[in-house]
C-alpha cells in the first residue's frame, strides 16, 4: 500500500509513504469529519490511498490573498 500526498489546490505530489500497514490515527485521519474524509481521501482498489493536502506555496498564496480560497484550483 502506498499513500500519496497531493495539493488539493495546485496538484502537486507532495510525496508518498509506503507502507504494508499504517493506522489512520497515524496520519491524523480519525481528527477529519465525515464530509473532509469524503472530500480529501481517495482509496483505490489495489490499496494505495491518495490524500489531498496543501502545498506550502498555496498555503502561502492563500494567507496573502484570502479571497482566493473561493477558487477550487490555484495557479502559481
Amino acid at each position: 500500500m502506498v499513500i500519496h500526498y497531493h495539493c488539493r489546490h495546485c496538484g502537486t505530489k507532495l510525496g508518498s509513504i509506503e507502507q504494508t500497514s499504517i493506522h489512520s490515527e497515524t496520519l491524523g485521519l480519525h481528527k477529519l469529519t465525515d464530509q473532509e474524509r469524503q472530500e480529501m481521501v481517495s482509496y483505490e482498489p489495489t490499496g494505495d490511498i491518495h490524500i489531498k493536502a496543501i502545498c506550502e506555496d498555496c498555503q502561502e498564496t492563500l494567507e496573502r490573498n484570502p479571497d482566493y480560497h473561493q477558487y477550487d484550483f490555484l495557479i502559481h
